[in-house]
């Protein structure tokens, strides 16, 4: 059987945390940071949608309704 293949990082070199430990860049926690070296396929899979998801949130917020 064929290995997965590997998920590429969501780093854009714009590293800053927010003061919730969230990249801004990226939009992943620093525990989800420090864990991407030794993530599975599927879990750095999890690890983007998560940041995805925080980074449209934070927009939102900062656009308003």
């Amino acid at each position: 059987m064929p290995a997965a293949p590997d998920v590429p990082s969501p780093c854009i070199r714009n590293c800053c945390l927010d003061d919730d430990d969230v990249c801004i860049g990226c939009g992943r926690s620093l525990d989800e940071i420090v864990a991407w070296n030794t993530s599975t396929p599927a879990e750095k899979a999890a690890i983007v949608e998560r940041g995805r998801v925080r980074a449209e949130e934070k927009r939102r917020r900062r656009e308003g309704p």
